[in-house]
């Protein structure tokens, strides 16, 4: 039995959330133009009408050039975008819900890596790196499968660096975003600043914590108190031939350090050193990879059929190595509880009310979900009023694989929609009812 209620509030960093159900950061990928702000509106205002208590509004960049992790991402490197960006927060504000901006920079995970068209586009883009890549990464450089031409941080980047976070910070308070949630995992910058396998300098951010600590001020700076969030990453889903990474223990004494310094709450995750499926487990989407209308995006993203089949293998392999497992980050993130003060949101593979019970007040504050609301973007009205509820997502990750084209994330498994229309006709959705 849950010993918190999921309809009880819950407050994070002086920020009243209405209660423990939140929707997770995903990809929303609706570009960078002047409707960017209508289109997230769109895609995030159906959780709030339906009782999310917080919507995290997924990774969006810092910067004005390079960074993002796939194609179509938002970016607040100047107030002219971030004042787009007040429709997103009005219309979760009407519905009584809160929001937080991801705030990301992609580093040596970036589409100036691994995409063929945007670096062909863009061939002036360095990738931002913590130290010269790890030798595996080099290696798949030689022979063409990634291309690296990087830009290892001096000690003054890092500086500057942490100080867009706080400007992006700044900006996305000012109009009405009530928190701020790092991207601190699924191997983007801020992990590879933690991480033992990406990290080698020998100043102070050697200690990779040191460079979350200096977000931390930059954003108290510029933003004020504004409730400061990261997720705290293992690499413990690392293949075999990668030696170093950061452990459980690791991520537990770094969340213990990240509250002590003053962030408001923590999201632990288990995951890699890469940005591979440990991050999406479930099946290997093969709909998606053989659906013919996604067939030339992919062959411009990786280079042409060839290069598109050997990731499509790789993909396969790393989803039969990372199956779906209910509430993976459950005993990480019980860990963290127990040696911190501060809220512990916990997601990944949570999907059943009665996985969130058993969740809440035991291995967590607040309960997460990420790719169920492709497949359901009004999910939360099911979940709060039905104890037995489960969602329909069914973990085959259609949804995902499309992203690399740029394509919106959605859930394009056909019984899934099926299900979903049902649940529409009996008006499960409706909040309230």
């Amino acid at each position: 039995m849950t010993t918190v209620p999921l309809d009880a509030p819950l407050e994070i960093g002086g920020l009243r959330v209405p209660n423990r159900l939140y929707r997770a950061p995903l990809l929303e990928c609706v570009g960078d133009g002047p409707d960017a702000g209508e289109r997230l509106a769109d895609e995030l205002e159906p959780a709030a009408a339906s009782g999310a208590g917080l919507i995290f509004q997924g990774a969006t960049i810092v910067r004005g050039e390079g960074g993002c992790v796939a194609p179509n991402m938002t970016r607040i490197d100047t107030a002219e975008k971030a004042d787009r960006l007040r429709a997103v927060t009005d219309a979760v504000h009407d519905h009584g819900g809160r929001i937080a901006i991801q705030l990301d920079h992609g580093g040596l995970r970036c589409l100036e890596t691994w995409h063929r068209g945007y670096r062909a586009a863009h061939p002036e883009l360095r990738q931002l790196a913590v130290s010269r890549p790890p030798g595996v990464l080099r290696a798949l450089d030689c022979v063409g499968a990634l291309e690296y031409d990087p830009h290892v941080l001096s000690t003054g980047d890092v500086y500057d660096l942490a100080a867009d976070f706080g400007r992006a910070a700044r900006r996305a308070t000012d109009v009405g975003y009530d928190g701020v949630h790092l991207a601190g995992a699924n191997a983007g910058l801020v992990q590879q600043f933690l991480s033992p396998y990406y990290n080698r300098r020998s100043d102070e951010f050697a200690d990779g914590a040191r460079f979350l600590e200096l977000v931390h001020d930059e954003v108290r700076e510029r933003a004020g108190d504004v409730p400061l969030m990261t997720k705290v990453p293992t690499e413990s889903r690392r293949p075999p031939f990668v030696r170093r990474g950061l452990s459980p223990t690791d991520a537990v004494e770094i969340a213990v350090r990240l509250a002590d310094y003053g962030y408001d709450a923590l999201v632990p995750v288990e995951g890699s050193t890469f940005w591979d499926m440990s991050l999406v487990r479930g099946e290997y989407p093969r709909r998606t990879w053989e659906a013919s209308q996604f067939q030339p995006g992919y062959e411009a993203a990786f280079g042409g059929r060839r290069r598109a089949a050997l990731v499509r293998a790789l993909t396969r392999v790393s989803a039969a190595a990372n199956g779906f497992e209910p509430r993976w980050n459950a005993d990480l993130c019980r860990a963290v509880r127990e040696r911190v003060d501060v809220p512990v949101l916990c997601e990944g593979g949570i999907r059943t009310r009665e996985g969130i019970d058993r969740l809440l007040g035991t291995a967590c504050d607040a309960v997460g979900l990420a790719r169920p609301f492709y497949a359901e973007p009004r999910l939360p009205a099911r979940l709060l009023a039905d104890a037995s509820a489960a969602v329909a997502c069914e973990n085959c990750n259609n949804c995902v694989v499309p992203q690399a084209t740029g394509a919106p994330g959605m859930c394009r498994t056909p019984s899934v929609v099926r299900r979903r229309g049902e649940y529409e006709r009996r008006g499960a959705y409706e909040r309230d009812r």
